[in-house]
């Protein structure tokens, strides 16, 4: 499934090209990314090898990577984001999931091959900062404005992607957004990247053959997120692996913007923890097929709703001058096994509800199963509450409260679903609860023990 990925070589791969000797400063005051673009630009001319950044804080605005170009950040070395939002580019406009227009960023590359971020050192967006600064020059309505500032990283229709051992902090808007890209390796990275809304960590956007490993993530938004923004292209041959993920939304999400699908991704041995929203939440909201999903060998210690699927037709556009409207999707073929989660006793949900899975009327989920699943929860639901009804919501973004605040059951609610498998699924209650354990309406569902 997975296809290993190879950097070809280039004549001049071991040519070194210092910042320094382009006129950068490194003092924090000067700008310093007209320098880094030389350096860029002269280690393309060459044939390629790697710009190196050596200590020191490089203030900065957009920095454009080129074919063959590794951006190596020594220890010690600081690209700090200006905070003035005017400043940055927009090399790919496109709409996200809210509707608003975005795609300014720090440091991007747009097609272009055998790309490389590496190195000890940082890359600091200022996001509040610049926030801040944002929020005093521009009096709209923040639902307005926010889309103006800049992602950290972005790298759009790629191939022979190589990010590695770098901290990424505190993002003015998205952390990092993959798009398009094939061929991606994502290791070793730290992220700290909170205090400003839509902190997403990393944002995998219909991209192919992509392994991400041993990263640390701490996030205001999704911490690792998939997506399809685009219609022409989806996620697919993923492998996520070793994992730490905190976040104030979800853990693990795939689908917020779904147009084309998510197939063949395997994701394991994760810790999620201290999550504000989901542990795993997966959707096809846009029409996209979702099929052949396996998540494994997963802990989970204070998250609120530790499991959301969703098959719905909110069917949004995204990058509206190149695609429709698509029908609604496939959810099937998913299986998650191997997880052990402690729930957080204040939720979206009151009382709390361990897993929901959720299509709409005549479009069915099928064929998941959940296997080797223990949950504990703080139980305390009525009898009131196990009456509940649960609004359909078709088209509404995907979301736990759009489903809330009371769910009729206390361990899985399940609706429009067919052939859920559960095996050796337990909810473990610390006080009594009122509720069912399970529901299932308008759906089937087989028990192993």
């Amino acid at each position: 499934m997975f296809a290993l990925m190879v950097f070809p070589l280039t004549a001049q791969a071991d040519a070194v090209f210092n910042v320094r000797e382009y006129g950068a400063k490194g003092d924090g005051k000067t700008m310093d990314s007209p320098a880094i673009q030389q350096a860029i630009d002269a280690c393309n001319r060459a044939g390629g090898g790697k710009v190196l950044v050596p200590s020191g804080t490089y203030l900065s605005a957009t920095i454009v990577l080129k074919d063959n170009v590794c951006l190596h950040l020594e220890k010690d070395a600081v690209i700090l984001g200006t905070t003035d939002y005017r400043a940055y580019d927009n090399l790919d406009p496109f709409t996200e999931g809210l509707g608003i227009d975005v795609g300014w960023a720090l440091l991007v590359a747009v097609d272009v091959e055998n790309v490389g971020l590496e190195g000890e050192g940082v890359i600091d967006g200022q996001g509040s900062a610049l926030k801040a600064r944002h929020i005093a020059e521009d009096k709209r309505p923040e639902r307005e404005r926010w889309g103006l500032r800049p992602f950290l990283l972005r790298w759009v229709r790629c191939q022979h992607v190589r990010v590695k051992d770098v901290t990424l902090k505190y993002a003015a808007a998205w952390t990092s957004h993959y798009f398009q890209c094939k061929d991606v390796d994502i290791s070793h990275v730290t992220i700290r990247s909170f205090g400003v809304a839509h902190n997403d960590g990393i944002n995998i956007d219909g991209c192919q053959d992509v392994r991400i490993s041993n990263c640390d993530i701490v996030s205001g938004d999704d911490a690792l997120c998939f997506k399809s923004t685009s219609a022409r292209m989806g996620c697919k041959n993923i492998v996520v692996d070793q994992m730490k993920l905190k976040s104030n939304q979800a853990g693990i999400k795939m689908g917020t913007e779904s147009m084309a699908g998510f197939e063949d991704i395997r994701i394991s041995n994760c810790h999620i923890y201290d999550t504000k929203n989901g542990g795993i939440k997966l959707f096809s909201v846009d029409g996209a097929r979702l099929r052949n999903v396996e998540i494994s060998n997963i802990t989970m210690d204070e998250v609120r709703t530790p499991m959301l699927l969703r098959l719905g037709a909110r069917l949004s556009v995204f990058r509206k001058a190149e695609d429709v409207r698509q029908p609604i999707g496939v959810f099937e073929k998913v299986t998650i096994r191997n997880v052990k989660a402690t729930a957080a006793d204040q939720a979206q949900l009151t009382p709390p509800s361990g897993i929901l899975i959720t299509g709409i009327p005549g479009h069915y989920i099928t064929d998941v199963t959940l296997e080797n699943i223990h949950i504990r929860l703080l139980g305390t639901g009525t009898e009131e509450d196990a009456r509940a009804v649960v609004p359909e919501a078709i088209d509404a973004y995907p979301e736990v409260k759009t489903f809330g605040p009371k769910i009729p059951a206390y361990g899985l609610w399940a609706r429009h679903v067919r052939g859920l498998k559960l095996k050796n699924v337990v909810f473990e209650l610390k006080n009594p609860d009122c509720r069912p354990e399970i529901i299932c309406e308008d759906g089937d569902v087989q028990y192993y023990r």
